[in-house]
């Protein structure tokens, strides 16, 4: 009825506008063409009719340079770093079976690894280089040293906020002695937070191979992301002093910064453009209350609990960023879940604590996925099966890059000027 009403010269109008539409979308459907599969290529000419052939397959011209491959581990959650470090001696278990390779570290298969509180300890222990050019530690010897030193690293030996130099700061300067950031064997972040500024501070290997005043060494650093109280530490050349309190407090899950820093540093990841390059695996260190009977409103467990939220909010943001396609297996949360320990595990839990096996337990576990805004969805898959999976799409990277032309990651190993946007240059804002 409506073009009942309407004359002749508003119908030819109609008439040429939608020709030149086809027109126009001719034209850019040429100008596509060209672009993505060169034009000249007789497969893409037009017919007279201005129609084009079947296009092949977009699959075919998919970016292929690899993935870089990313480890994040949390700050102290109920298993005191337990959860995380028994995760990481699986996964190097898993990784020397399926490669063959009874000597592979952790170290070997990943690009970079960023740790906060114990989850940083870890991170330097297994990623600082050794007399012999291997780690300090493999997995299983830094599951021993978290299992025996935890509550070093969770106590101070002094009351008050600004604390003195406690027995874990004399534990690392004898296990890390003289080695600082730069002795780390890959990319590295640590974070902490510098009282006196006001920032979060995150220690980087990128930004200690460019510039003296962003090096530390690694006791003040493990020092500094597990402080529950501000400790004054200085560079290795004395230029940049922070007032330190624990990475836990402003970054308990660093995996989004981890992120950040690869996709942005396009020095040392040239071809790392998305989430869609990358491989991640983050690891929790169990939720609230897994393994200590009722909750008790104190100050240290309200940081614990605000901490663990935070990570879950990264966790969930993280995994919408990846979807629900092929990239959900390129992104692998472990987390210990409360309601889904069985009673075996909570009668370990309330008799002998022994946060061992409770991490035994959480890693036998369904995975939980986090969906954003509509809470966590039970995986058919247990944390334990997620690892092995990944630990073979680790393996696969691994072996694409023994017949790649162009690497996707170029690791800096000798200072030289900027000439990245690495993220992690907040530490000039509490230069001295």
């Amino acid at each position: 009825m409506e073009a009942l009403s309407k004359t002749p010269s508003m119908l030819h109008l109609e008439s040429n506008n939608m020709e030149l539409n086809n027109l126009t979308n001719e034209i850019f459907s040429i100008l596509e063409n060209k672009f993505l599969f060169g034009f000249d290529d007789p497969k893409f000419c037009a017919t007279q009719q201005h129609e084009f052939f079947t296009l092949p397959p977009l699959g075919k011209y998919v970016n292929n340079n690899g993935k870089v491959r990313i480890l994040s581990i949390d700050s102290s959650g109920s298993t005191d770093g337990v959860l995380a470090a028994k995760s990481l001696a699986h996964l190097e278990a898993t990784l020397r079976l399926k490669s063959h390779n009874p000597n592979a570290h952790i170290v070997d298969f990943f690009d970079i690894v960023a740790g906060s509180g114990v989850g940083g300890v870890l991170a330097a222990m297994l990623f600082t280089k050794g007399t012999n050019g291997n780690p300090l530690f493999t997995a299983e010897m830094a599951l021993k040293f978290i299992t025996e030193n935890r509550r070093k690293m969770s106590t101070s030996s002094t009351g008050g906020f600004f604390r003195r130099p406690n027995k874990a700061a004399k534990m690392f300067k004898k296990m890390f002695k003289e080695l600082t950031l730069k002795d780390t064997i890959k990319g590295a972040l640590i974070p902490c937070y510098d009282n006196s500024k006001g920032v979060p501070f995150v220690f980087s290997r990128a930004d200690a191979l460019e510039m003296d005043g962003c090096d530390f060494k690694m006791s003040d650093v493990c020092g500094a992301t597990i402080g529950d109280g501000a400790v004054e530490i200085k560079s290795v050349d004395g230029r940049t002093k922070i007032m330190a309190v624990g990475g836990g407090v402003v970054m308990s899950n660093p995996t989004a910064a981890a992120i950040t820093h690869v996709v942005n540093n396009k020095h040392e990841f040239p071809l790392c453009k998305g989430v869609e390059d990358l491989l991640v695996v983050s690891l929790g260190n169990g939720e609230v209350n897994a393994a200590t009977g009722n909750f008790q409103c104190s100050t240290k467990s309200l940081v614990k609990i605000a901490g663990i939220g935070a990570a879950d909010m990264v966790d969930q943001a993280i995994s919408m960023a990846f979807g629900k396609s092929s990239n959900c297996e390129k992104y692998v949360r472990i987390q210990g879940n409360n309601e889904l320990i069985n009673e075996t595990n909570k009668a370990i839990a309330d008799e002998k604590k022994d946060l061992l096996k409770i991490s035994e337990g959480m890693l036998k576990q369904r995975n939980v996925e986090s969906i954003l805004f509509q809470g966590k969805k039970i995986s058919q898959s247990s944390n334990m099966d997620k690892l092995v999976t990944f630990a073979s799409e680790l393996i696969n990277e691994q072996e694409r890059r023994k017949n790649s032309i162009l690497p996707p990651v170029v690791l800096k190993q000798a200072p030289s000027p900027r000439t990245s946007s690495a993220t992690t240059l907040s530490s000039l804002s509490s230069s001295s």
